[in-house]
């Protein structure tokens, strides 16, 4: 297919057959769907009645398949010479030019023969044998009037009035044409491409035999979740797991779109299509190869793609009724100057000058190619970069909800903040420094509280755990054993000999006493909003550590580039109380707070600012926030989880908010670009409807006019294939 006119041709051939209930045709990726009960091999033949190939896709298999979609076209003399149509075409050209060069160029040298009128005749019915075609099955099988129609009805009368040399001309252009608008399509479908190529198709599994640890390369689809694989140094890793041995540094930009590097060891998860580093990684499977990752970011990529904005439906619905209507316009450009004034119909010296030839150019103006082409060609490009950088939109409609956007609603755990909570303090009872910065005594504290940590699971285990490892203390004493939890409030265990307990500040009132000035201090500490833990060491109280859920780096910028943007209803929802949420909304930068919102709450808010504000976005993880988030005009989800994935509108694959900013920029340019192709495409026919009803445009000019349009609004779309990808961050 060569414009988006091939597929509303299809579609309505398609739907005319007995048994469809609905039909859709994704001009994109050149996917057909068809729902009732009706055999596949009728579909297929009215598809080759139509005039189009087709390939049957696999049960179970990818909408789009990289076999089925060829390689793009390296050259567009590669694409023309390589199709039957374009190749008659450039045989045309040879046979036109004697007409173009005396008829056209040169009339004023005299030189005509009849031998020159055949040669632009045969070279009419040349280049437009397949358009005649084309036109002859849109009204015998669709029985719809299309491009195709106008263009041989056009061609036709030309010849019948004698302008023989005009009605060639347009044929081939119009043909070369097609083709410009093919061949754009077909580059900017390598897009998708691009993306599906990410996906391996073997992996290495390590199986037992015998004892020995054995290595087999199979296809990813033979795994199953529990399997075991083998990535090497270098390799692109096959299927979404966990890290079982070995250590590397993981390049995710296939997934998420960040630049840096990752860091992966034992226990961490890993992504199907992001690529190894160093280090050999042996990996054991969490999903099957249709449920990845990468799949599942196709799936919507090819879903988004169907999702048509409102700007293109309506401009679908226009078209449709626009080319009919246009027929009926030139005829009465025809007849009514004729009828009611008495101006030639056809000047039999010069077949140009009759009102005749003006109807015959209206059907070339008219030709709604550009029109047409003129919104898909820059959502699929939004789409396509979008994906290529960790942005997921669900449809061509959500680019656009973006794009208007007013206020932004953030929610605060897992979203502005990290989720999980990390040591934001810690103080031993003889440290004399202002901070723990530097202090022994601090250190051999969190030092201790590790060693019985080691052994729990709590998210508050897992901070000390990560902030001993991370300040060089945590082998400072062995792992405690008689580990023991009090439930609800803390934990103890035996470390060289002694007690350790890491417990709550009321097990410490109730158990172990302390100095009541470190209450005080405490007192502090628990009005930021921080939980806090108190040590012990056989039954002596040796100091705190508090920990909390702290803002993401990532956050703050996010929430300034917004501010810089024009956005500055920023508002933060929240489940926790209003001093926690207070200290975390002064952090990143909100311009508006609700605490103590449980998730109707959030629901409520999200309605009240769309009331006051209008068109409203909601970011959240995607689990906990879905009745927000589809509450909202627009629900953005933050991280690669397969909930958030399904549950939002749009997702940020990256655990940050930097792509964010990112994504409406691209909405927004998006947009622009949908606004200035239409008015480009309706001016320029506008111009050109002008010149032929005055009698200074000619057909030639008309065709040429609508292939540079169309040729125009393409490249001017695919332009968001190369927008900037968001910045990067080492930390999120």
């Amino acid at each position: 297919m060569d414009c988006a006119s091939c597929a509303a041709h299809i579609e309505t051939g398609v739907a005319r057959l007995d048994g469809v209930e609905a039909c859709q045709l994704n001009f994109t990726s050149e996917t057909l769907k068809v729902n009732g009960a009706v055999p596949t091999a009728s579909i297929v033949a009215r598809v080759q009645e139509l005039g189009y190939g087709i390939d049957e896709i696999a049960p179970g298999a990818s909408g789009v398949q990289p076999a089925a979609m060829g390689q793009p076209p390296r050259s567009f003399l590669q694409y023309i010479t390589s199709r039957r149509d374009t190749q008659l075409a450039l045989v045309a050209t040879l046979l036109l030019l004697p007409g173009l060069l005396f008829d056209e160029l040169l009339p004023g040298l005299g030189i005509h023969s009849v031998l020159i009128d055949l040669s632009s005749i045969a070279a009419m019915l040349l280049a437009g044998s397949s358009v005649m075609r084309a036109a002859w099955r849109s009204l015998r099988i669709a029985r719809q009037i299309n491009i195709s129609v106008l263009m041989s009805i056009a061609a036709i009368g030309a010849v019948i009035i004698g302008a023989y040399t005009e009605a060639a001309v347009v044929m081939v252009l119009y043909v070369i044409g097609e083709a410009l608008e093919g061949y754009t399509a077909e580059r900017a479908r390598g897009s998708i491409r691009s993306l599906m190529s990410l996906q391996p198709s073997t992996a290495l599994l390590l199986t037992k035999d015998a004892g020995r640890e054995v290595e087999h390369t199979v296809d990813v689809t033979a795994l199953r979740v529990g399997d075991r694989i083998l990535v090497k140094p270098g390799e692109r890793i096959p299927m979404d797991g966990r890290v079982i041995s070995g250590a590397s540094a993981v390049n995710q930009a296939p997934i998420t779109g960040e630049s840096r590097l990752v860091e992966k060891e034992a226990g961490a998860e890993v992504f199907a299509s992001s690529i190894n580093g160093e280090g050999a990684l042996e990996i054991e499977v969490t999903h099957l190869a249709e449920d990845n990752t990468i799949a599942r970011m196709i799936r919507l990529v090819e879903e988004a793609q169907e999702q048509r904005a409102p700007t293109q439906r309506f401009i679908d619905r226009f078209s449709h009724y626009y080319t009919p209507a246009v027929i009926v316009i030139a005829a009465l450009v025809a007849l009514i100057p004729t009828v009611a004034f008495g101006a030639p119909f056809l000047d039999p010296v010069d077949p140009t000058a009759g009102w005749l030839y003006r109807a015959l150019a209206l059907l070339v103006v008219a030709c709604p190619c550009a029109l047409v082409i003129s919104t898909p060609v820059a959502l699929v490009s939004a789409i396509s970069n979008g994906a290529r950088n960790g942005v997921l939109f669900k449809g061509g409609v959500h680019i656009e909800t973006l794009s208007k956007v007013k206020v932004v609603a953030f929610d605060k755990t897992g979203t502005l903040t990290r989720g999980a909570p990390s040591v934001v303090a810690y103080k031993s009872v003889d440290c004399v420094l202002p901070d723990q910065a530097g202090c022994d005594q601090c250190d051999d504290l969190l030092a201790l509280a590790s060693a019985v940590e080691r052994r729990a699971e709590h998210p508050l285990a897992r901070a000390v755990v990560h902030e001993a490892t991370a300040r060089g203390v945590r082998d400072l004493y062995p792992a405690a054993s008689g580990v023991a939890t009090l439930a609800g409030r803390g934990v103890t265990g035996d470390v060289n000999g002694q007690r350790i307990s890491v417990g709550s500040h009321r097990y410490f009132d109730q158990s172990i006493p302390h100095p009541p000035e470190h209450c005080d201090a405490l007192a502090a500490v628990d009005a930021q909003g921080y939980s806090t833990m108190l040590v012990s060491r056989d039954d002596s109280y040796r100091g705190y550590i508090a920990a909390a859920d702290t803002v993401r780096p990532s956050s703050r910028a996010a929430i300034s580039e917004l501010k810089a943007m024009g956005l500055h209803h920023l508002v933060m929802l929240t489940g926790d109380n209003e001093t926690t949420a207070q200290r975390v909304a002064d952090e990143v930068g909100v311009t508006e707070t609700l605490a103590n919102c449980l998730p109707a709450d959030k629901v409520d808010a999200v309605e009240d600012l769309q009331m006051r504000y209008g068109e409203i976005a909601m970011v959240g993880d995607g689990i906990n926030d879905a009745p927000a988030l589809a509450a909202a005009t627009v629900g953005i989800a933050i991280g690669n989880t397969a909930q958030a994935m399904e549950t939002a509108d749009i997702t940020l694959m990256r655990d940050s908010l930097l792509p964010l900013p990112f994504a409406i920029r691209l909405s927004r340019a998006a947009m622009r670009i949908v606004k200035v192709n239409v008015a480009l495409s309706l001016l320029v026919k506008f111009i050109v409807f002008v010149l032929v009803l005055v009698g200074t445009g000619s057909m030639w000019m008309a065709v040429l006019a609508d292939v540079g349009m169309s040729l125009l609004v393409t490249l001017n779309g695919t332009r968001l294939l190369r927008r900037p990808a968001p910045a990067s961050s080492s930390r999120t």
